[in-house]
């Protein structure tokens, strides 16, 4: 069975780990998918790590550091940079938007998912191929 890349944005694992009910199902079950291999970068890190460390949630903490040990991880910042400039002025996408779809681009995902409406700009992307979570 081919593995099925996956990029996650923050706000999936954000649901997954502090959400309820439906919303928190949908995150869960991705992250159950047995033929799904995860990817990230440190700027996914970045995003979600240092505030549930500020705020004292180890739970939450170690969901995210449980995570982001398992994916493959991308640490070219600069290509990522480079990539998410052309992208976001493309586009119209917000700053991490782009840089999240760069690293997707760069990890070869074959798929972004992402808690964003599919009315936002991050849908423009021909980059990789972006899923709203609630579908």
């Amino acid at each position: 069975m081919p593995w099925i890349r996956t990029f996650l944005d923050s706000g999936v694992l954000i649901t997954a780990a502090r959400s309820r009910g439906s919303d928190q199902q949908s995150a869960l079950a991705v992250l159950a998918d047995p033929s799904r291999v995860f990817l990230a970068t440190p700027l996914l890190a970045f995003e979600v790590v240092p505030k549930a460390t500020f705020h004292k949630q180890k739970l939450e903490l170690s969901f995210y550091e449980r995570y982001l040990a398992s994916a493959a991880m991308y640490r070219g910042l600069n290509r990522i940079e480079q990539i998410a400039r052309v992208e976001a002025a493309q586009r119209g996408m917000a700053a991490l938007d782009a840089l999240h779809v760069a690293g997707a681009f760069l990890l070869k995902a074959d798929e972004f998912i992402t808690t964003e409406k599919p009315s936002k700009p991050i849908y423009r992307t021909t980059l990789v191929r972006v899923r709203f979570l609630y579908t």
